[in-house]
């Protein structure tokens, strides 16, 4: 089965996605991950502590109705109460279980989803081994409902959630991504998308030194912002050549998209691993049509790299076969860029500043 607005070459069968399920096979399926799963601090946490701080709780709430009872209508409020208590703990009861069964029955789906497409389900991956911005800030990394394709070159899609912690508050910070293998390492290129920043800039994790921003012709640069590593300038205009550009544009603005090492990321929310046939069609679209241009990078090479000297004695190199311009990897400048400081940050230092000097001038009136 497939959709009719997909192209013949972009086939799959979303059938798991929707076909009615069977609640027994549902729930042997979640006891399966959750036998597979390994117990972590957070699983202690809610299965101890938490009983632990309602049973603490109930105390005063039982000394509370033993007072109200000694009044002349304390039974009748004491019984009142309580059933207000119940109804109410029957109804988050009953919304709770429903949300719970909701899960299981979408990690079912994504698993057999991925089965019936020739691709791999993990449910949950703790500190994803991938090079990407959001997998390497925070704590509590968890990628979830990751869904690879077995074939090469790999493509990866899935959620990856992290907690950051700002003194007494903490935030948790949730991502859709794919990860698409390349094939060759390429310098690391950061194609920020206008049109999920704020007023406060980036909606990134991470931003960049302003002077690594290159702007490209045409109107990319109303779509993205274009960081690279300095001194690659010339070479990401090679890589985003005018007709790159157009297919970025056209399948790819709503994404924040990264380059590093032989991976290309694209960020969205968490919306990737869902059960819509029709989401799963514009994602398997979209990841065909830039791997069709992007195929082309496997021959960039990094003219700062030299090539690997070949001596008379080298037994494993023929003379017959001519060795590359130029070995295949990135120079050590080119790997990363260099990190500058969060829009956000900045507008929290000058709000605070200001503040400071505000109070000052009304102190010293």
């Amino acid at each position: 089965m497939s959709l009719p607005s997909l192209r013949p070459d972009l086939a799959f069968d979303p059938t798991p996605l929707t076909e009615p399920v069977d609640n027994r096979k549902v729930r042997e399926h979640h006891d399966t991950l959750k036998a597979a799963r390994t117990r972590t601090a957070g699983d202690v946490f809610v299965s101890v502590i938490i009983p632990f701080v309602v049973l603490i709780g109930l105390i005063p709430l039982v000394l509370l109705f033993r007072d109200l009872a000694r009044l002349p209508a304390g039974p009748v409020v004491v019984i009142s109460v309580l059933a207000v208590i119940a109804a109410g703990a029957t109804l988050i009861t009953i919304r709770v279980r429903r949300r719970i069964r909701r899960d299981w029955e979408i990690r079912y789906r994504l698993d057999h989803f991925a089965t019936a497409n020739h691709m791999t389900y993990e449910h949950q991956v703790r500190n994803p081994k991938l090079p990407g911005m959001i997998f390497s800030v925070g704590g509590d990394r968890i990628a979830t409902d990751v869904i690879r394709t077995q074939s090469q070159p790999t493509v990866e899609y899935g959620h990856h959630q992290y907690l950051v912690s700002r003194g007494k508050s903490s935030t948790h910070f949730r991502w859709g991504y794919i990860a698409i293998e390349l094939d060759t390492t390429l310098p690391h290129i950061v194609l920020d998308a206008v049109t999920n920043n704020s007023a406060l800039g980036t909606n990134l994790p991470a931003s960049f030194s302003g002077s690594q921003r290159l702007s490209l012709e045409g109107d990319f640069d109303r779509h993205f912002a274009l960081y690279c590593p300095s001194g690659y300038e010339r070479d990401a205009l090679y890589l985003f050549s005018p007709d790159i550009m157009a297919r970025f544009v056209d399948r790819a603005a709503l994404f924040d998209i990264e380059i590093v090492d032989n991976t290309l990321f694209l960020y969205t929310g968490p919306g990737i691993s869902t059960t819509s046939p029709e989401q799963w069609a514009w994602l398997f679209d979209t990841v065909h049509a830039l791997q069709a241009k992007v195929d082309q990078w496997s021959r960039w090479r990094d003219d700062r790299l030299e090539q690997p000297a070949i001596t008379p004695t080298d037994a494993s190199v023929r003379p017959s076969v001519t060795p590359p311009v130029r070995p295949p990897g990135v120079g050590v400048d080119g790997r990363r860029l260099r990190r500058g400081a969060h829009t956000a940050t900045l507008w929290g230092i000058v709000i605070a500043v200001a503040v400071g000097l505000l109070a000052f001038g009304i102190e010293s009136l």
